[in-house]
């Protein structure tokens, strides 16, 4: 069943489901050593929604938050279950590639990047890419001859706070990898991969085995999830079951 569309301060939000299934085994890990110190309850498999988000504001405008895992050829293959469905996703909801104004790579890991190039050809040739200037300056080549240089002039460079449309705002939330940032539409925060399993909502401070910096993760996802929380808003995230999550 495919998930229902929200509208958040004029902006209709439509998550989209990139693909399902856990992680392969190169990276899997038990779960108390992917999130040391959290309750995992009984189950030790981690199954991973790979949700995208498409943003269109009331003037049509359109902004792609992560492009997901791509085709057998991205550099998820190694570990994510590829291929993924964001092309039938996209035309579910009534948009081609070209028609993507804007995409915001919330962090160029390959399951959030690896769909903006496929066999070298941009997949949104008419968006801007925005990424973060640290996020770049800490890239690894293979993610650089996969998604960035391909992009060429595409890429839209920002630092720090930016405006991707009006009301669409863009917040550098560093520390799963250096550059990570989340998107900000009225009340709803895009959370990208801050926030990786319910049980960091339960304790935020709870790590992630592949965060590049665990400390400075933890204390980005417990100031994000304490004003998110202080404003009663709403998180979308990139792993959950369900895209959306109200904050008490």
């Amino acid at each position: 069943m495919p998930h229902q569309s929200i509208t958040v301060a004029g902006v209709e939000v439509f998550p989209l489901c990139d693909a399902v299934g856990p992680m392969g085994d190169s990276i899997r890990r038990p779960m108390p050593e992917m999130f040391p110190g959290g309750c995992h309850g009984e189950s030790d498999e981690w199954v991973l929604h790979f949700h995208c988000y498409l943003l269109r504001d009331a003037a049509g405008r359109t902004v792609l938050v992560d492009t997901g895992i791509g085709t057998e050829s991205s550099p998820a293959a190694s570990w994510a279950p590829v291929p993924g469905v964001l092309g039938a996703e996209l035309a579910r909801v009534g948009v081609g590639p070209d028609e993507v104004d804007a995409v915001v790579i919330t962090h160029l890991h390959s399951d959030h990047a690896g769909g903006a190039v496929i066999d070298g050809v941009p997949v949104f040739a008419n968006a801007r890419h925005v990424l973060q200037r640290a996020e770049l300056a800490a890239a690894g080549e293979g993610i650089l001859d996969h998604v960035v240089r391909p992009l060429g002039d595409r890429v839209q460079v920002v630092d720090g706070q930016a405006d991707v449309l009006p009301g669409v705002r863009v917040f550098h939330t560093p520390g799963h990898t250096p550059g990570h940032q989340v998107v900000q539409v009225g009340e709803l925060v895009l959370t990208g991969d801050v926030v990786l399993h319910p049980v960091q909502l339960a304790d935020p401070k709870v790590p992630y085995l592949y965060d590049t910096d665990p400390e400075l993760a933890a204390a980005t996802r417990v100031e994000l999830l304490e004003r998110v929380r202080a404003e009663r808003g709403m998180i979308a995230t990139a792993h959950f079951e369900e895209p959306f999550t109200r904050l008490r």
